[in-house]
């Protein structure tokens, strides 16, 4: 693709939102869609600023529920980009380097959602001041939270600035000059493994909460992540691929099962060690498990939910690793998308709200999410697959262009 005269920065955010707000009939009614589920989202959060957070499930007991479920969850989504990076730019993997860009972009839409997940959690958008340095009360660096608050906006901007100038260059029509990004490149892979250490490290600095007090969290959490954020990663190239004219070599699907399969066999031994740990002898340490696991008292909502997360999740590891009908898409891609539903099931309610349980004072309380968590996270889950469209969308158009 040859330079052409009379594009600057300014064209380029011009087309790029013109591109967006093209496309044909069922992609237009998915925008739509979309718009309604963060109208959705907005009407309940409304009732969540008027009322504080007395409308949602959580208690004094269970302080985090299903807003902060999903933060942990998506977190994790987030890091997986690294999965493409590293192969795409430190090995030149050709195959990857294709579809980088597009993790990538999965990658600013989750950490937007994670961002948005922690703003409701406090309550109200005023609250946010506090997080801001040298404004709020940051208490850096001794508070894990403030080094959360880094990491997640640092890792945000590295994903937004690289691919931003690799897509501007080859919109202008040259190629993107490695020496400047290529920096920017590593500190990226070491700001992926970091979000979710630093995530990780906000439960297992908890010594009064034995269920998250275990040295397994920070690696468990970054296995979790790379078997769930590549297997999403998965289902949005099938998409693309069957959709678009933009095609996926097969080769990248079968490099992102054997990622997610390798991921997925070390997330279920540290899971099934961890379950050895607890009921193997158990403690007062493990009333927490046990509620998980058994219930205690008839308090048991959580039980059928972590048993079929587990159960899911074992089922979908076997079908990956076997492949059955070698990378077939009518195999391959429910495998996906089942093993991400049970992850985001185990790692987050099933990991947030037992933490919780019992109280210091041994009081058990079941919680449930209420029509205004569900609401407020149907609209940030909306908010985030826009941004993800928007991006991606914009990169797609570029790149074809470019090769062409």
């Amino acid at each position: 693709m040859k330079a052409v005269p009379g594009k600057n920065l300014k064209t380029f955010f011009v087309d790029a939102i013109r591109w967006n707000l093209k496309g044909s009939i069922p992609f237009q009614i998915f925008r739509i869609l979309l718009l309604i589920g963060m109208g959705v989202g907005i009407y309940a959060y409304s009732f969540q600023a008027r009322y504080g957070l007395s409308v949602t499930g959580m208690t004094d007991i269970v302080s985090w529920g299903f807003y902060i479920s999903n933060f942990t969850f998506l977190v994790g989504v987030a890091a997986a980009a690294v999965m493409l990076i590293l192969p795409a730019y430190m090995f030149h993997d050709p195959d990857f380097h294709r579809v980088v860009l597009i993790g990538e972009g999965v990658a600013v839409g989750a950490l937007i959602m994670c961002l948005s997940f922690i703003v409701v959690d406090m309550g109200g958008p005023l609250q946010a001041w506090h997080l801001i340095p040298g404004i709020g009360l940051f208490n850096f660096p001794s508070s894990i939270l403030a080094w959360d608050v880094l990491v997640l906006n640092g890792y945000l901007l590295l994903n937004a600035l690289v691919p931003a100038y690799i897509l501007y260059s080859h919109y202008m029509g040259r190629e993107a000059d490695e020496r400047k990004y290529r920096p920017f490149v590593f500190l990226s892979i070491f700001w992926a493994f970091s979000i979710h250490m630093v995530t990780a490290f906000l439960y297992q600095g908890l010594p009064a909460r034995p269920f998250w007090n275990n040295p397994l969290m920070g690696p468990r959490f970054l296995a979790s992540a790379f078997a769930a954020g590549p297997a999403l990663i998965t289902l949005i190239l099938a998409i693309i691929h069957s959709t678009t004219s933009y095609k996926i070599d097969p080769k990248v699907f079968n490099k992102l099962r054997m990622i997610i399969v390798i991921s997925a066999i070390i997330n279920l031994l540290m899971l099934f060690s961890e379950i050895f740990k607890e009921f193997y002898f158990p403690t007062h340490h493990s009333i927490s498990a046990i509620y998980l696991f058994f219930g205690i008292d008839g308090h048991n909502s959580l039980v059928p939910w972590i048993w079929t997360s587990v159960s899911v999740n074992l089922a979908a590891t076997l079908v990956l690793a076997f492949n059955p009908g070698k990378n077939n898409p009518k195999v391959l891609l429910p495998a996906c998308a089942f093993l991400f539903v049970a992850v985001w099931m185990e790692k987050g309610i099933g990991l947030i709200v037992p933490g919780l349980i019992p109280s210091p004072l041994g009081e058990i309380v079941d919680y449930l999410p209420t029509w205004v968590e569900l609401g407020v996270t149907l609209g940030i889950l909306c908010l985030g697959i826009t941004v993800v469209t928007w991006l991606v969308r914009t990169a797609l158009i570029i790149e074809q262009r470019y090769e062409d």
